[in-house]
């Protein structure tokens, strides 16, 4: 019996593809084991959407060949796809993104092979099929993640992903009924769908996301729904007011922003204005009560002057986020980002990540003083220890993180918690 052990970079979708590629493996009679010495095999789910995801997948192959070096190597994903001309020394096998699936096969074949490096990468530009993966369980014992998309149309000017990732690939409606009706048979009781362009699902195969919620939402055991990442177009009159109608959504929303300045918007090649953007959370707290409400934003834009970067200040200010993920504008390589002329320079977007991480602080801070007080549903998921006591630990449906002081196992169950101090609201 081989012994592989996986390692997984980047997004929600790169971990349920590498969780799914350890079923494949274990079904076929490979052991698994952790990432350290010891492992016939070791298999890197590589990501590329920032230069340090590229610095990071690359220490990971070559970690991997030092811990073994008789052992086979492969790597997958994002940065062999996009980097498939610079493929290191260290690695034996290239798995690019829509081949994961035949990983099984893949190994096989290279058995055979005498010498040499094996590239399995397809033209992922060209590609219209969606890779079928699949999961029964996960690594997380309460909450599921469900890859129902891939690819992205949109072609942000800072973005590698569409290069990636290649164009919209909607996975089959039926296909995620049945992965989410097993998973709810084996005990999960929260499914999050997430994708590459999530609000892009069925554009592609003439369905829409609105309709699969609906169909998700008649699967008996499972108890939540949650979304990954939005694009603000997908949220209109009739997808707000229809899932705020549905018990088991969860209000907890991540519209990706970037920018509250439309001149650097325009320039991202983002779809929407701020004006825009903003009447999407409006509609949102119309039809939820007191909804989170996260956003990712980028400082530091070619071309994001003092005034602009302001600008965007403000607007975050007004829309009210629970949480703002900040990151500092990266340049890739063959993005028109990238030749874009005033590139910012890194000590001025330092300064303006850390204001921004400032005000996202303040607003946290101010979201979670009002659940004081109350009392929240949580679906408890693991024991911790703080301060010496024994708490049972999980997640609002709007992903507030929350404590209760017990040494009853309560995981996977629906809690009803009275938040009675800071203390229970963790991070």
């Amino acid at each position: 019996m081989k012994k592989v052990a996986l390692h997984n970079l980047g997004c929600k979708v790169n971990a349920y593809e590498t969780e799914a590629m350890q079923e494949l493996l274990e079904q076929h009679g490979y052991e698994i084991v952790p990432f350290k010495e010891g492992a016939d095999v070791y298999i890197i789910n590589t990501c590329t959407v920032t230069n340090m995801a590229d610095r990071k997948s690359r220490q990971m192959l070559h970690r991997a060949r030092k811990m073994n070096p008789g052992a086979v190597v492969v790597a997958c994903g994002c940065y062999v796809q996009a980097k498939r001309d610079e493929i290191d020394d260290c690695i034996d096998i290239v798995v690019g993104n829509n081949r994961k699936k035949d990983i099984i096969e893949i190994l096989s074949e290279h058995e055979a092979m005498q010498e040499g490096v094996q590239k399995e990468l397809v033209d992922i530009n060209n590609i219209n099929e969606y890779e079928e993966l699949r999961l029964s369980q996960t690594a997380e014992h309460t909450r599921a993640y469900i890859k129902v998309q891939d690819g992205c149309n949109q072609f942000c000017s800072y973005c590698i992903i569409p290069y990636a990732r290649g164009r919209v690939r909607s996975r089959s409606h039926d296909s995620v009924i049945r992965e989410v009706e097993e998973l709810a048979r084996n005990g999960y009781k929260e499914v999050v769908l997430t994708g590459i362009h999530l609000s892009s699902y069925g554009v592609d195969t003439g369905d829409d996301l609105l309709s699969l919620i609906l169909s998700i939402h008649e699967i008996e055991g499972i108890r939540r729904i949650r979304l990954g990442s939005l694009e603000p177009r997908i949220i209109t009159e009739e997808f707000a007011k229809t899932i705020a109608g549905l018990p088991k959504m969860c209000p907890h929303f991540h519209l990706s922003l970037q920018s509250g300045c439309d001149a650097t918007l325009k320039r991202m090649n983002r779809h929407y204005t701020s004006e825009e953007y903003y009447e999407k959370c409006v509609l949102l707290r119309k039809y939820f009560d007191n909804p989170a409400l996260t956003t990712d934003v980028i400082v530091g834009f070619p071309g994001e002057t003092e005034e602009e970067f302001a600008q965007s200040k403000a607007f975050i200010d007004k829309v009210d986020f629970y949480e703002t993920h900040v990151f500092k504008y990266s340049k890739r390589a063959g993005t028109r980002a990238a030749q874009m002329e005033e590139q910012v320079p890194e000590s001025v977007k330092a300064v303006r990540s850390n204001e921004l991480l400032e005000l996202t602080r303040r607003k946290q801070a101010s979201y979670e003083e009002a659940l004081v007080g109350t009392t929240q549903e949580v679906l408890m998921e693991e024991e911790m220890i703080c301060q010496g006591e024994i708490y049972q630990v999980g997640h609002t449906k709007e992903y507030v993180k929350i404590g209760q002081k017990t040494e009853e196992n309560l995981t996977n169950q629906l809690i009803n918690v009275e938040i009675e101090s800071h203390l229970q609201i963790l991070h």
